[in-house]
């Protein structure tokens, strides 16, 4: 696939871009570099290869999926600048 000048200026258009008309030809040739470059790596076999997270092998640490109340109500209610009965306390706003 080949991206002329009208087809840069359409992109640039699309993407909201202002590019100056002397400047469409460098845009098309940077569209199709990156385009060569996307090719390329379609070329590269990766049938049979593992998706890694990282380039050193680890396990990730996983903690257990339990639901808890955290057990620091008090601790959090310290930041409340009203509460009552160990909930925040807000003023009423809806009539």
């Amino acid at each position: 696939m080949s991206i002329d000048a009208n087809t840069a200026a359409k992109v640039a258009k699309l993407a909201r871009i202002e590019v100056e008309s002397q400047d469409l030809e460098a845009l098309a040739k940077e569209f199709n570099d990156i385009l060569g470059f996307i090719e390329q790596l379609n070329e590269v076999e990766v049938d049979g290869i593992e998706p890694m997270t990282s380039v050193t092998p680890q396990k990730l640490i996983r903690r257990s999926d339990v639901v808890s109340d955290g057990n620091k109500q008090t601790s959090v209610l310290k930041n409340a600048p009203i509460s009552r009965e160990g909930f925040y306390a807000v003023p009423k706003v809806v009539e």
